[in-house]
C-alpha cells in the first residue's frame, strides 16, 4: 500500500475515546506518521483536554478551535480549516471516526482533493433523517474509499445501500472501543466528586439533542429519575448542554447527584460499579455491554441493533413509564458470553488494511 502519511481528524469526546487506541498503535510503527487535527467542536477543558492528557494521546498538530453555532456554519468553517491544513500536509489519507460534524468535514475536505478517506465506525444507521449524525454517516460513508465496520450488521446496511458499485473497501474490524477498553481498563478510577463505596447507583447521562432540547422529553426523562431517586442513588455526569437546558425548564434535580463530566477513567469506574446504565449515548451503549451492565436507552431507535435484539438494552424513548418499567421489570440478558463487536484487535486490523503494516 502507498499509505504512509495519515490525517486524523477529531473533535469530539467520543472520537478522542476512539482515537486514542489507534494513535497509541501507530505510533509503535516507524513506517507510519500520523498528524492529529482536532476541529474544536468540544472545546470545553472538561470535554476534550483531558482526554488528551489520561488517555495520552499524542498532542494534536492543528487545532481549529471551531467549537459553536449551527450545523452548517460549523461544518463550513471546518471544511475552510481542514482544507488548509491537507495543502500543507499533503496525507496519503484522512481518517474519520463516528459520526460528527468534524467526521463529515474531515471526509469532504479530503475527497474533494482527491485523498482518500477511512471511515472508522461505517455502515451504522438508526433510519432516523432527522438527526444530524445519520445524515453525517449516510455522507461520510458514500465518499470514503475504506469502510471500517464493527460487526456484520453495518456491512449489510452498506450494501443495502449499493456499496458494491462504490468502489469502497468494507472490513469487519470489530468496534475500536473494545480496543480502548481493553488497554485502558486497569486505569480505571473514582472520581472525585463523588464517594460511591459499596453503594449501589444508577449510572445517567443526557446530552442529545433530541432530548435536551425538547422540555417534554427532557421533563419526562427526569420525572422517571426522581422518581428512581427515592428506592435508589441516580449518578449524572452533566454535559453542559444539558445543565444549561435543566435551568432553563426548571427542573428539578434535587435528589439527583449531578456532577461534572468527567474523563475516561472516572466513567471506567463508574461503569464498573454501576447496576444499570441509562443513556441516550451511543458508546456507553456499548461499554455498558462490554462491562456487563444493562442498558435503558433513552432514544426512539439505536444503531446498536444486536444490544437490543439479545435483551441486552431496552429501548424506551423519553417515556416516564417506559423508563421505569424497563428498570424494575424488563428482564434483561445476563450472558455476556457474546461477541458482536470483534475481540479487540480493531487497531491491528485497520493499520493494516491501510497501509500493509504489521506490528
Amino acid at each position: 500500500m502507498d499509505i504512509k502519511k495519515i490525517v486524523t481528524i477529531v473533535g469530539a469526546r467520543p472520537q478522542f475515546i476512539k482515537a486514542a487506541p489507534l494513535s497509541k498503535y501507530i505510533a509503535e510503527l516507524e513506517e507510519i506518521e500520523e498528524v492529529i487535527v482536532h476541529t474544536g467542536q468540544h472545546y470545553d477543558a472538561e470535554m476534550s483536554d483531558v482526554f488528551f492528557r489520561e488517555m495520552k494521546i499524542p498532542a494534536p498538530k492543528y487545532n481549529l478551535a471551531i467549537g459553536g453555532g449551527g450545523h452548517g456554519e460549523m461544518t463550513g468553517r471546518m471544511l475552510e480549516g481542514l482544507e488548509r491544513i491537507l495543502i500543507k500536509e499533503k496525507p496519503d489519507c484522512v481518517l474519520v471516526y463516528g459520526d460528527t460534524n468534524s467526521t463529515l468535514a474531515g471526509a469532504l475536505a479530503a475527497k474533494k482533493m482527491n485523498i482518500k478517506v477511512a471511515h472508522v465506525e461505517a455502515g451504522l444507521r438508526s433510519h432516523n433523517m432527522k438527526m444530524p449524525e445519520e445524515i453525517n454517516r449516510i455522507l461520510t460513508d458514500r465518499i470514503s474509499d475504506f469502510l471500517f465496520c464493527t460487526s456484520a450488521k453495518p456491512v449489510a446496511n452498506l450494501e443495502r445501500e449499493g456499496v458494491q458499485y462504490w468502489k469502497a473497501k468494507v472490513v469487519v474490524s470489530g468496534d475500536i472501543m473494545k480496543d480502548a477498553v481493553m488497554l485502558y481498563e486497569q486505569h480505571a478510577v473514582a472520581p472525585q466528586q463523588v464517594l460511591l463505596a459499596g453503594e449501589r447507583y444508577c449510572l445517567v447521562t443526557v446530552h442529545r439533542a433530541e432530548n435536551t432540547d425538547d422540555p417534554v422529553r427532557l421533563k419526562a426523562i427526569f420525572g422517571a429519575l426522581k422518581n428512581m431517586a427515592g428506592k435508589e442513588k441516580i449518578v449524572l455526569p452533566v454535559h453542559p448542554r444539558t445543565r444549561d437546558k435543566i435551568r432553563e425548564y426548571n427542573i428539578d434535580t434535587a435528589e439527583i447527584l449531578l456532577i461534572d463530566p468527567v474523563g475516561y477513567f472516572n466513567m471506567v469506574w463508574l461503569l464498573k460499579n454501576c447496576q444499570v446504565v441509562i443513556t441516550d449515548s451511543g458508546g456507553l451503549q456499548k461499554e455498558a455491554y462490554y462491562f456487563g451492565r444493562p442498558c435503558i436507552i433513552l432514544r426512539d431507535e439505536t444503531e446498536w441493533k444486536e444490544l437490543v435484539d439479545n435483551d441486552f438494552s431496552a429501548l424506551v424513548g423519553a417515556n416516564s413509564d417506559a423508563i421505569l418499567d424497563a428498570r424494575y421489570n424488563f428482564r434483561f440478558n445476563t450472558d455476556y458470553s457474546s461477541n458482536f463487536y470483534g475481540d479487540g484487535n480493531a487497531c491491528s486490523i485497520i493499520v493494516r488494511e491501510l497501509t500493509g503494516v504489521k506490528k
